[in-house]
């Protein structure tokens, strides 16, 4: 089984609203990337109670380049977005010193479902993409992750 090859399935596609407005930033190298959280809610019937429920799920998303800067100019907080990418773990020392993991969604192509507010309803049906490392055929480099 050593020769056994198997395709890259690290696909990922969410849909769900902003917990809060997408924060904008630069690395080193003046590349802009953007970060939110996405909360999507399932609901389902408790089998006990018989009562319905909801669960929130809530996932940091990272965007880069040219759409990073489209998703801090054309979402805020509560907008409905559609984030397909690939999920990333990376670590990084905290300002005490602990090494902390984090589990992220890398977005390739973000779908602006519908205007956060009627000031933006331009934004309604835009696509980000190429937001991931893609566009230079690389992925990012660790020291270039801004946070």
């Amino acid at each position: 089984m050593t020769g056994l090859k198997l395709p890259e399935q690290n696909q990922v596609l969410l849909i769900g609203r902003l917990t809060q407005d997408p924060e904008l930033r630069f690395t080193n190298n003046h590349t802009p990337v953007c970060s939110f959280r996405l909360a999507m809610n399932r609901r389902y019937k408790d089998t006990s109670s018989g009562e319905w429920k909801e669960e929130a799920t809530f996932v940091p998303i990272v965007v880069w380049r040219n759409a990073a800067e489209r998703c801090k100019e054309k979402l805020k907080k509560g907008s409905p977005v559609q984030v397909e990418g690939r999920l990333r773990s990376r670590e990084y020392e905290d300002k005490t010193g602990q090494k902390r993991g984090v589990l992220e969604v890398e977005a390739r192509r973000i779908q602006f479902l519908a205007a956060a507010s009627p000031s933006i309803e331009s934004g309604t049906g835009m696509v980000a993409e190429g937001a991931a490392s893609e566009s230079s055929g690389q992925t990012a480099d660790a020291e270039e992750v801004p946070f």
